[in-house]
């Protein structure tokens, strides 16, 4: 009982309970030194949108934090002898194969985003996570950080983390418009149709259409001009998880039409007629969603920094991006992991916190910015517009093989290493032979 009455030595908000939020508060909560509370706007914790992939660095980091054996009970995977396949890809007005990227142990490895939030909530101690709190207002003086929500209540803590998403409130407070003008959210020019298909409805259709009925169950890209289309399993594999993305290059900055939503339902001819030159696969695909829906896709600028003194952003807050490379929310678990790692050491205190953070972003800040940058580029290779590539699809296939190795490779105990050498916790030397 002692134990319970010791001052904790540091506490930690939470803003945001989301996939991200939620990993790093289940990392934090297992340190008994640290008070960890977390807020989420809504009456409970919900995602939105359906299947989420993840690339092997992602898979590392939710095993670094402790939620492989959660994630493993829900994860699909490309079906043998296809294991290691992350996408084939295919030219989409006739199906021709161009190459495949692997992923050796990995393969296309993705969830649905609900399932995987709820198996993380589970790992979530009672007591942590607060719900209704809307974030309206961080201020912060050299003692900590207080934080105001939509409900008149308010909470006080050392060090506030804006896990809040890419509408953040918190990033105003680190950012202010004032002074840095506007970086919040803009449309990348992208529309993406999503939807679900039973996998068997999808098997039969691909059949139907003289289509090989591989292509419903191997995960699959189908490019072409200013359009692609992805297709992977979820659910056991018992849905197929669909993306359809056309993109406006008329004008280099294309605006959202004014008071569009960003997610709207339409029509299913709306989604036909974009495709409509497209090949047998694509259209048994798209003739299995009856219902889809838009999503206009937005992005963040890459910011000038992450934190401002005791606040920090991280996940979609600080970089969100393009799905071009499945790599958003696994940016997210970089981060989480990365943050905890450093805050639950026994060498942080509130005392050294802020120093903490500036760690933090010192290691982070650059490949956070280079994976938003090349998702983006992504969404023009596949759309037959990347500089120097276009439409040649030998060189396209090329690229293809190799662009993700850099961040599928990336080892995060080293970004941890690098973190602790800044602070002075552990000596270059060790770094170095590590």
């Amino acid at each position: 009982m002692v134990s319970n009455l010791q001052p904790k030595r540091l506490s930690i908000g939470i803003v945001g309970g989301g996939i991200g939020g939620v990993a790093f508060a289940v990392a934090l909560s297992r340190d008994a030194g640290l008070d960890v509370q977390l807020f989420e706007a809504a009456p409970q914790f919900s995602e939105i949108g359906a299947g989420v992939s993840f690339g092997p660095n992602a898979v590392r980091a939710i095993s670094l934090l402790g939620l492989e054996s959660a994630y493993r009970r829900i994860a699909d995977s490309s079906p043998a002898p296809f294991e290691d396949v992350w996408f084939e890809w295919r030219r989409g007005r006739d199906d021709a194969y161009l190459t495949a990227s692997l992923a050796p142990g990995c393969g296309q490895s993705s969830v649905h985003r609900a399932d995987f939030l709820d198996a993380i909530v589970a790992n979530l101690p009672e007591g942590i996570a607060r719900f209704g709190k809307r974030c309206a207002e961080v201020r912060q003086d050299d003692d900590g950080v207080e934080v105001d929500f939509e409900d008149g209540s308010r909470h006080r803590c050392d060090i506030l983390i804006g896990f809040d998403g890419i509408k953040s409130t918190v990033r105003d407070h680190v950012l202010p418009p004032e002074q840095y003008g506007d970086l919040g959210p803009f449309w990348s020019g992208t529309y993406a149709y999503r939807g679900m298909i039973p996998t068997g409805q999808l098997e039969a259709a691909m059949e139907a259409r003289g289509a090989d009925r591989r292509l419903a169950l191997v995960p699959q890209m189908y490019l072409g001009p200013d359009r692609h289309i992805l297709t992977f399993p979820v659910k056991q594999s018992e849905l197929i998880n669909v993306v359809a993305f056309i993109t406006d290059r008329s004008t280099p900055n294309p605006r959202l039409p004014e008071g569009e939503e960003w997610v709207k339902a339409v029509a299913q001819q709306e989604l036909l007629e974009v495709f409509a030159d497209w090949s047998a696969a694509s259209r048994a695909i798209l003739d299995c969603i009856p219902e889809p829906t838009r999503w206009a896709l937005h992005e963040l600028p890459e910011l000038p920094f992450y934190h401002r003194g005791r606040v920090l952003i991280v996940g979609d807050a600080a970089h969100a991006m393009v799905p071009h490379q499945g790599a958003g929310a696994g940016q997210a678990l970089e981060d989480a992991y990365v943050l905890a790692s450093l805050l639950s050491d026994t060498s942080c205190t509130r005392q050294n916190a802020q120093q903490v953070l500036t760690a933090f972003e010192a290691v982070r800040h650059a490949r956070a910015c280079r994976v938003q940058r090349t998702s983006h580029e992504a969404g023009d290779l596949y759309e037959y517009s990347a500089p120097g590539i276009g439409a040649d699809e030998a060189r396209l296939a090329a690229d293809l093989e190799a662009r993700f190795d850099w961040l599928w490779n990336h080892d995060l105990r080293n970004d941890v290493a690098a973190a602790r050498v800044r602070l002075g916790w552990e000596s270059a030397d060790s770094f170095a032979t590590a």
